[in-house]
């Protein structure tokens, strides 16, 4: 059996690939429609709640991406529990190479000549113009993302400390404060960054009031979907214990904290 063959035939490798591959899928994506600013109860269908916040009224908006971080929260902290700091950190990087990737072959795509009558394809649809909706869509300029890869690693290298200081001082006791305490941490950095660097320096200058409002807001959502997938945190960690077994689960947990 060749060296590949046996590495792939490791549980824990063949774990630690699918984690990171969905948490680079999440992250990735996160960035790509993050462009967009949604209204949640136009979404729901339902009338404006009208709040009130740093002067800014009408519906809560939300960035789109943040429908995907929490599940980008969930997977961190389960590379972190059973891969330690290192594995989170690897797979920041690998996730920062590919959203940098991604963009790059975005703005190749968004330069290319479009063909004249692709342009017009959608007319019928209320998009009179193809090429200048996908370059808006696609080309979120320099500020957007440099914002995001700042935000995201920033937010991850803070939540994988913060997870294991409070690993540290609790043991291997309450799994769900150091998932949910290092996403507190690292999300205030990461929903107010990313945010301030995309569309306050950026080229649609917001006003500080929306700044803190919108921040405010996803930094909230974030909170309440992170502590709203508690029980998939102990869920995944029960799969993927019968998955490799107890003894070694156990043993790259202990590995992982030791890390």
């Amino acid at each position: 059996m060749s060296v590949v063959a046996r590495t792939l035939d490791d549980r824990a490798v063949r774990l630690f690939i699918a984690l990171a591959a969905f948490l680079c899928v999440n992250a990735v994506l996160a960035e790509f429609i993050g462009v967009k600013i949604f209204a949640l109860e136009d979404t729901l269908g339902i009338d404006p709640l009208q709040w009130n916040l740093f002067g800014q009224t009408g519906s809560l908006s939300f960035t789109v991406g943040t429908l995907l971080w929490p599940f980008v929260f969930v997977l961190t902290d389960t590379i972190n529990e059973f891969f330690g700091r290192r594995g989170v950190q690897f797979i920041s990087w690998v996730a920062v190479a590919l959203i940098v990737y991604g963009f790059a072959f975005a703005y190749l795509a968004i330069h290319a000549a479009p063909a004249a009558w692709w342009v017009t394809v959608a007319a019928p649809q209320g998009v009179p113009d193809y090429q200048a909706a996908f370059a808006a869509i696609f080309g979120q300029g320099l500020w957007s993302i440099g914002g995001s890869i700042v935000a995201f690693l920033l937010g991850q290298l803070i939540d994988v400390w913060v997870f294991h200081r409070i690993r540290t001082a609790t043991g291997e006791r309450h799994v769900w404060l150091r998932a949910t305490g290092s996403t507190a941490v690292s999300q205030l950095v990461d929903s107010f960054v990313v945010i301030y660097i995309a569309f306050v320096l950026g080229p649609q200058h917001w006003s500080l009031p929306r700044f803190f409002a919108i921040s405010t807001v996803n930094y909230g959502y974030k909170m309440l979907a992170a502590v709203a997938m508690i029980p998939l945190l102990y869920l995944m960690r029960h799969a993927i214990r019968a998955y490799l077994g107890h003894a070694r689960e156990e043993q790259l947990r202990l590995e992982a904290a030791a890390d």
